[in-house]
């Protein structure tokens, strides 16, 4: 006889403003950036282990290059525009993601191993 056991685990917030979070394969996060060259609702923590994709949108006010230090990939957004990312999570670390021009933080990138 073969019993089997269902264990069922409910997530829910506990109401708090942390930022960071693991993300999921086929979750997109994007930043919204707004015209002073500042992440909406501050900087965002994205967490991903080493073989992920890195993946993530940021969608900008301004005009200006978002730098994914670290990995060092520069795009350029234009005002009211949107650009992604989509890199191969290779280096273990803690990266930042910045709006170049305006020298501000958006986003703070965790690789794990």
């Amino acid at each position: 006889m073969v019993v089997a056991v269902v264990l069922l685990v409910v997530l829910s917030s506990n109401g708090s403003d942390d930022k960071s979070s693991k993300t999921d394969a086929n979750e997109v996060p994007t930043i919204q950036v707004n015209k002073n060259g500042e992440p909406v609702g501050g900087i965002v923590d994205l967490t991903y282990h080493k073989g992920d994709r890195i993946r993530f949108k940021v969608h900008s006010a301004i005009a200006d290059e978002v730098h994914l230090h670290g990995y060092d990939i520069p795009k350029e957004v234009a005002a009211g525009g949107t650009v992604s990312f989509d890199v191969p999570a290779t280096i273990e670390g803690v990266f930042e993601a910045e709006m170049e021009d305006q020298k501000e933080q958006i986003l703070q990138i965790t690789v794990e191993p």
